[in-house]
């Protein structure tokens, strides 16, 4: 098997991007790179041969070449990194891929491949056996014949023997004739469907010959529709490009349309707006009197303002002087009440002499 495949046998039917490794053959558990970087790795399928392999191809060097078997299979063994085992190559491959979602397409796709090429392997069995089957018992029809006709030939001798072989020779005797009168009829069936065959391959000349003569017909009809259809297309192109430009302008009218709406719209809220001023025109006089209404209020007020103000100061005066009058009531009520406490001591200290000179006398 060619390490590249031949693209005109083998197609790619599944393809990736992984890192590819093999397993140390010394120690049998470390893993060698087998690429520097990622590759394109690809199922291929062979239909002349109905194999599958895995190939992969780092530059101009065959980094992985495995023909898949249904004995194989694929292990993960990470998140990221599946393994099987190659018993031709006699290496494990393993492969590194970028995300676990690639990883499973990848075991997905090889559990699929594995079982295609167990169905191809049981079918080409199956094959085998029917072609050794048939050459066995082809094998066995023509002793079976030369032994029936050397019973024929040898059964007027042994007549006088009689007993249950004659009996054995006799029914074999039978189904003998009975065959041949089955061939008989076989031939006879072939024949006839031979001689319709030949009948069927004589009209289907006669067909084949009348359709030889239409199709040269339908070759000039043909040229002739092509050249008007040619013909057509010129036109509709010439059609298409008028339809384009009607489309322009029937784009342009609306556009014209649409700002002349938007115009008509504006013209009457102007118009909305000059009734309002003219309104508003109308009332000026009457706001005018207002305003000299209001502006001798104003005067009024800001008079009445004015002479409130000084009212106001005069109050604050006022209550500031009640303030500081009212300092001084408390400054001269807290001495009183000072002195007061000293007089209250001083009976409460009379009482209790009173008291205690009661007590003596």
């Amino acid at each position: 098997i060619s390490p590249v495949p031949p693209y005109s046998r083998e197609q790619p039917i599944f393809t990736t991007r992984a890192h590819v490794f093999q397993i140390d053959p010394s120690t049998k558990k470390n893993w060698v790179p087998a690429s520097k970087q990622a590759v394109t790795v690809s199922y291929f399928y062979d239909s002349t041969r109905n194999s599958y392999r895995i190939i992969s191809v780092d530059g101009a060097k065959v980094i992985i070449n495995s023909t898949i078997t249904p004995n194989m299979t694929f292990t993960k063994t990470s998140q990221k990194f599946g393994q099987w085992a190659d018993s031709r190559a006699n290496t494990v491959f393993g492969l590194g891929f970028p995300s676990e979602q690639q990883l499973t397409k990848f075991a997905e796709k090889f559990q699929e491949v594995k079982e295609a090429a167990k169905l191809a392997r049981d079918r080409s069995q199956e094959k085998i056996e029917t072609s050794s089957n048939h050459s066995q018992e082809s094998g066995r029809e023509t002793p079976s014949s030369t032994r029936a006709s050397s019973v024929n030939g040898t059964d007027d001798e042994k007549a006088s023997h009689g007993g249950p072989a004659e009996a054995h020779l006799k029914s074999e005797n039978d189904k003998l004739k009975i065959a041949l009168a089955q061939s008989s009829s076989n031939v006879k069936k072939w024949e006839t469907e031979l001689q319709t065959l030949r009948e069927s391959n004589a009209r289907l000349s006669t067909a084949l010959q009348e359709s030889a003569a239409s199709i040269e017909h339908w070759k000039k009809q043909f040229s002739a529709c092509k050249e008007e259809n040619d013909q057509l297309r010129s036109k509709i192109e010439e059609l298409e490009e008028q339809c384009n430009e009607i489309n322009k302008e029937k784009e342009r009218n609306a556009q014209l349309s649409r700002r002349l709406q938007e115009l008509e719209t504006e013209l009457q809220d102007k118009e909305l707006e000059l009734e309002e001023l003219r309104k508003q025109g109308e009332i000026i006089p009457e706001l005018m009197s207002e305003c000299e209404s209001v502006s001798e209020q104003l005067q009024a007020a800001e008079k009445k303002n004015k002479d409130l103000e000084e009212k106001v100061r005069t109050l604050r005066t006022e209550v500031e002087e009640n303030k500081h009058r009212q300092t001084n009531l408390k400054t001269e009520l807290k001495n009183f009440l000072d002195v007061l406490d000293g007089k209250i001591d001083e009976l409460h200290d009379f009482r209790q002499g009173l008291s205690k000179l009661g007590v003596d006398n």
